[in-house]
């Protein structure tokens, strides 16, 4: 009993590197869309389009070596893309109007959006910590969209927290599909990722096409900051963190996805220029301290692969 306890803190801790580095690849993905000055739309779709010949092989070589999917499975994963590809269009839209740094914090509200989601639809109630939680992370919102105080940072802060806010929810629903998906089977996890990244390419473009915004070929400059975005945050991030959460304990695994809102605005403050005004930083405070409060649990059990939901 002790020689397996001990196994599962080594693959545990064994994990926790690659999961920190999934979060700061993600957290680079706003910065790299402000430095592709192109439209929301257009980032997104080029965001997924790009990392598609990535994860296409990997995907096959996968079926190859653990056999084939039933068609709920790849169903549910391309209703996760479909979402995803909104929750990405909104997300950087939300960089248009309130920064990069403050869109990702309005984006990540989901932590705590998913397991209210997941208890009205799943039957999976929330800890008390949860219920403490939800006001805290709403009232960082508040503060970040500009709506208390005066010198709030963003072209329009109301506007971008509604965006920020919409993406939270069009992630929510994706996460809910992939959760079922894993239910369904939990062992093709770069097959997930490739068909979820497949249908969120269509759904980014189909409204791309609607708005107006996949008009023209992004220039050579921006072509190499999309690349960059594909490689590093769609690819190398997600599949890092994919392969990484289910083998971390439930406190380290909040813990590294709130590196992600909170990498981004220091990033964004240090890159980008970006100077959040003091009620907006508070908000992300308050975003930072609601997160790991609502989603970690009593007990210090860790979880063996397979056994924590895998998010895209």
């Amino acid at each position: 009993m002790r020689s397996n306890r001990l196994a599962i803190l080594d693959r545990h801790q064994n994990a926790v590197a690659p999961a920190v580095a999934g979060a700061i690849f993600i957290a680079f993905g706003a910065i790299f869309i402000r430095l592709s000055h192109v439209q929301p739309a257009t980032a997104a779709f080029y965001r997924c389009l790009y990392a598609l010949p990535v994860l296409a092989p990997l995907a096959y070589f996968e079926r190859r070596s653990r056999g084939g999917r039933p068609l709920r499975a790849h169903l549910l994963a391309l209703a996760a893309g479909l979402f995803f590809g909104v929750d990405l269009v909104l997300w950087c839209q939300s960089i248009v109007y309130v920064g990069a740094g403050l869109a990702t914090v309005l984006s990540n509200i989901q932590v705590v959006i998913f397991p209210l989601a997941a208890w009205f639809l799943l039957s999976e109630r929330p800890s008390t910590r949860l219920i403490v939680a939800i006001p805290i992370a709403l009232a960082g919102v508040v503060f970040i969209s500009g709506e208390i105080g005066a010198g709030a940072y963003g072209r329009n802060p109301r506007l971008g927290a509604l965006y920020g806010i919409g993406s939270g929810f069009a992630y929510t629903a994706s996460l809910l599909c992939m959760r079922l998906a894993g239910k369904t089977e939990a062992r093709h996890t770069r097959a997930r990722l490739f068909e979820m990244t497949f249908s969120s390419t269509i759904a980014a473009g189909a409204i791309g096409l609607w708005l107006g915004q996949l008009g023209t070929v992004p220039g050579p400059r921006a072509q190499i900051w999309l690349i960059l975005l594909a490689l590093g945050s769609q690819v190398a991030g997600w599949l890092l963190i994919t392969w990484a959460l289910p083998r971390i304990a439930t406190a380290v695994t909040a813990l590294v996805l709130t590196l992600q809102p909170a990498g981004s605005v220091v990033l964004a403050m240090i890159i980008l220029g970006e100077s959040p005004s003091t009620l907006q930083l508070l908000g992300v405070f308050a975003v930072a301290v609601a997160i790991p409060l609502g989603i970690v649990r009593a007990d210090k059990r860790l979880r063996t692969a397979g056994e924590s939901p895998i998010q895209p």
